[in-house]
C-alpha cells in the first residue's frame, strides 16, 4: 500500500512539474512573440490592426421604469458621480483607466490620468 501511495505522489508531482513546464513554455512564447527575430517569426504586429471598443463613462444612474418613461426633452438625469471626479475608461467592457474630459480642436477627448493596475482589474472581476 505504501508503494501505491508513493507511486501516486510521484505521478502527481510529475503532473505538476509537467504543467509548470507548459506554463513556462507558453510564457516564453509570449515573450518571444514581442521580439522580432526574422520575417517568419510571429510578433505582436499580427494583432496591431484588431479593433477594440473604447468607452468612456461619465457616470451612472439608477431609476424605475416609471421615472424613465417620464423623461423628455430637457429632463436632467442626476448621476452618482460628483463633478470633477475622474471618468472611467473601458476597453471591451473592462475597466482599464481613469481620466479627465478635455476639448481638443473643438472635440471632446479624455486625458488619461491613471492606468488601472492588473491587481485592481482582477479585484474588479469579483
Amino acid at each position: 500500500m505504501a508503494d501505491n501511495e508513493t507511486t501516486g505522489e510521484s505521478a502527481g508531482t510529475e503532473a505538476v512539474v509537467e504543467g509548470l513546464e507548459q506554463v513556462a513554455d507558453a510564457a516564453g512564447s509570449v515573450i518571444d512573440a514581442t521580439r522580432p527575430v526574422s520575417e517568419n517569426t510571429p510578433t505582436l504586429d499580427l494583432i496591431m490592426d484588431v479593433t477594440l471598443q473604447v468607452a468612456v463613462e461619465v457616470g451612472r444612474a439608477r431609476m424605475t421604469i416609471q421615472d424613465l418613461l417620464q423623461l423628455g426633452a430637457g429632463s436632467v438625469v442626476e448621476l452618482q458621480k460628483l463633478a470633477g471626479e475622474p471618468l472611467d475608461i473601458y476597453i471591451n467592457g473592462k475597466p482599464v483607466a481613469r481620466g479627465e474630459a478635455v476639448i481638443v480642436n473643438e472635440k471632446f477627448g479624455v486625458r488619461l490620468t491613471d492606468i488601472i493596475s492588473q491587481v485592481e482589474r482582477v479585484e474588479g472581476l469579483k
